[in-house]
């Protein structure tokens, strides 16, 4: 089984998951959020202490906020980023990001070396996530999902009664509420979700309380 483990990095609040093989000691980092060496250090204590390597670096989507501490963690495991294809044109624009938000931060263009497709397997360990396709928040984004431990990580398309704006370069509204939909909603109800941003929710209560569903 795999299991989840979340930081809430940098100014935005954005999580940074390990996804982990107790019994293997693999991993894959899912949208590395680190802004500067206490967030790094927080995550490589807990890799360390928990004596994991780390197999895949990914992102769910490829917002400014979600990639600052990919090239940290490029440089420790040797790793390329594996994202989608559609969301490769926001990687040429993290500069226009960045001023976006009036970041103090530069960051070289962000390059994705293995593009993930819906339906393509993750192997960590003996386990897998299944890449699930949820554009709307971006092009590009994609959800993670584990059958076997019954958990997704939506990256910023759906969160705790709520869902990823729209009002970025390359997002659709009536795109989002047609991934969730089809795409997330229709997995089973006790499925753990884990957001980009804010606490995790099952599908079962998103069902139920999500305003936007």
């Amino acid at each position: 089984m795999l299991k989840v483990k979340g930081f809430p990095f940098n100014m935005f609040g954005e999580m940074t998951y390990v996804v982990y093989n107790e019994q293997s000691r693999k991993a894959a980092i899912v949208d590395p959020g680190m802004m500067n060496s206490g967030e790094v250090a927080q995550l490589d204590d807990f890799l360390a202490k928990n004596r994991l390597e780390i197999e895949h670096i990914i992102a769910t989507h490829l917002h400014i906020d979600h990639v600052m501490g990919l090239s940290r963690i490029i440089e420790k495991t040797g790793l390329g980023l594996e994202a989608s294809r559609d969301d490769e044109f926001l990687s040429k624009r993290i500069a226009e990001q960045a001023d976006m938000f009036r970041l103090p931060i530069k960051m070289p263009p962000v390059e994705i070396s293995k593009y993930l497709n819906p339906g393509d397997k993750i192997n960590i360990g003996d386990d897998y996530l299944i890449v699930i396709s949820v554009p709307g928040h971006s092009p590009g984004s994609i959800a993670l999902y584990s059958p076997s431990s019954s958990f997704v990580l939506t990256g910023d398309a759906l969160f705790d009664g709520s869902i990823g704006r729209t009002d970025l370069p390359g997002g659709d509204y009536a795109t989002l509420i047609n991934s969730i939909t089809n795409n997330l909603m229709t997995l089973p109800d006790d499925t753990v979700v884990y957001s980009g941003h804010g606490n995790p929710t099952t599908i079962g209560k998103q069902k139920q309380v999500n305003p936007f569903l």
